[in-house]
């Protein structure tokens, strides 16, 4: 199914997701943390599939998420609850190891959002909004956002190109599978160099950035987007004002302390649903949107034109 919320202007979907990543960034409440990351995840499911969605978390996320919270604890002492000594007798806290906790939770809900963001915020929406402002800026953000993509089909192809002459890292000894890894990194890095190279010039001879100059774009901000950003501008001045009001504080040292979740009351339940319905804003539109195709199909399950239109939509 094709993502519905990528069809919204570029404004709505960059707005979205620096709000997101904004409040997932600065907010280490456990409450907001925990509905960012099932969102992120959601969310993730959605537009790779829960192939690739499970195998990013439990062959990369979980392993770093255990790595950091193992960590902080060893470097960061600060804490009433000491469950233990080191051999150095610095004091393990119960506060230090929550803290480790919170952090790599926020770490692994920012990476999948922004493997998110990496799918809807293409290059060229990217240059849309701010191509005419920071022309130079965006072209090579936009370049960053899409190398590591491009990067990793470039090494396949040559890795391929060496395997069939026998120059792959899988052949030889270990010498020889060393000097065919060296000689891998130096083709991909002449490669990377070249074709910055040829992206800027190409930029250049069709007048990028010169003052002036108009690009055709079919995007138009209509009535749907309106709608969008006047529902995310309620939703967002609700969360604000449950944020003045406190319920996302939280204080992990020296003692932890946790607004609105002992006892949830009506004000912080509202904070947390309210930030959870913006999260979800995607999952809803693309649900919204599945559920009337199906609604259509069982409509005029034999209309012929119709079958043509809904595959070619579906088609990647």
């Amino acid at each position: 199914m094709e993502d519905t919320f990528s069809t919204y202007h570029p404004i709505i979907n960059f707005c979205y997701f620096a709000v997101i990543l904004i409040i997932s960034m600065f907010f280490n409440h456990p409450v907001i943390l925990g509905v960012s990351l099932i969102s992120a995840i959601i969310y993730a499911f959605v537009l790779q599939g829960w192939k690739k969605v499970l195998k990013f978390n439990f062959l990369f996320m979980l392993p770093m998420l255990i790595i950091v919270a193992l960590i902080n604890p060893l470097f960061n002492h600060a804490g009433v609850t000491i469950l233990f000594y080191l051999q150095n007798g610095n004091p393990i806290t119960l506060e230090s190891i929550i803290y480790g906790l919170v952090m790599s939770v926020m770490l692994v809900q920012v990476m999948i959002w922004f493997s998110c963001y990496n799918i809807i915020m293409t290059s060229d929406k990217f240059i849309y909004l701010f191509g005419r402002i920071i022309p130079a800026l965006s072209l090579i953000f936009s370049m960053v956002l899409r190398f590591i993509p491009k990067f990793k089909a470039q090494l396949a192809v040559i890795s391929n190109g060496q395997k069939c002459i026998g120059r792959d890292i899988s052949n030889g000894n270990i010498l020889m599978r060393a000097r065919h890894g060296v000689t891998i990194l130096s083709i991909m890095v002449t490669w990377a160099l070249e074709n910055a190279i040829e992206t800027a010039d190409s930029m250049k001879a069709r007048g990028y950035g010169l003052r002036g100059r108009t690009a055709f774009s079919l995007y138009r901000f209509d009535k749907r987007d309106k709608g969008m950003l006047a529902m995310m501008l309620v939703l967002l001045m609700a969360f604000i004002t449950g944020v003045v009001m406190g319920n996302t504080f939280v204080q992990y040292n020296p003692t932890i302390i946790i607004s609105g979740v002992h006892p949830i009351t009506l004000s912080s339940f509202f904070t947390y649903f309210i930030f959870g319905a913006f999260c979800l804003i995607p999952v809803g539109v693309d649900g919204l949107s599945y559920l009337k195709w199906k609604k259509l199909e069982a409509v005029i399950p034999e209309n012929k034109i119709y079958h043509e239109l809904r595959v070619g939509v579906e088609a990647p």
